[in-house]
């Protein structure tokens, strides 16, 4: 399996725009407004933020299974955050999580903790200064 993705920049870095579409058709246009500042709009860290919540509940989800654990829900937010210190580079991903599922909170802290650790996308996104982890049982 492949996920696949276009991106376009029109430009200069100062007046440009680009646009973002995944292979299935999610599309999002960008400015250095929108990545670098206070603009409204979309960047390719909001995409690498879906990304990650998304990965991560499937992970604990799955996780959760194997320890025939029922989970009715496990919804994530994650925050991406840029720092210009030496450079742009993403900094901070700050996961909040909210798990519904059958076992005592410490066992499902545990067990979202290995999901971050392990998920496909935090493995790759093992460069990123920090990654956090806020658990709340519903």
């Amino acid at each position: 399996m492949a996920a696949t993705a276009h991106a376009r920049w029109n430009g200069d870095l100062d007046s440009g725009s680009g646009s973002m579409e995944t292979g299935t058709g999610l599309q999002a246009d960008f400015t250095k407004g929108t990545r670098f500042g206070d603009e409204r709009g979309s960047n390719p860290e909001e995409f690498i933020a879906a990304a990650h919540a998304g990965c991560f509940s499937m992970a604990l989800s799955n996780i959760l299974a194997g320890e025939g654990i029922t989970s009715r829900s496990v919804e994530t937010d994650a925050k991406v955050s840029m720092s210009m210190d030496g450079g742009p580079h993403i900094s901070r991903i700050a996961l909040s999580t909210t798990i519904d599922a059958d076992a005592d909170e410490a066992t499902l802290r545990e067990h979202a903790e290995a999901a971050k650790k392990g998920c496909p996308v935090s493995k790759a996104l093992a460069a990123v200064d920090e990654i956090t982890l806020d658990v709340t049982v519903a």
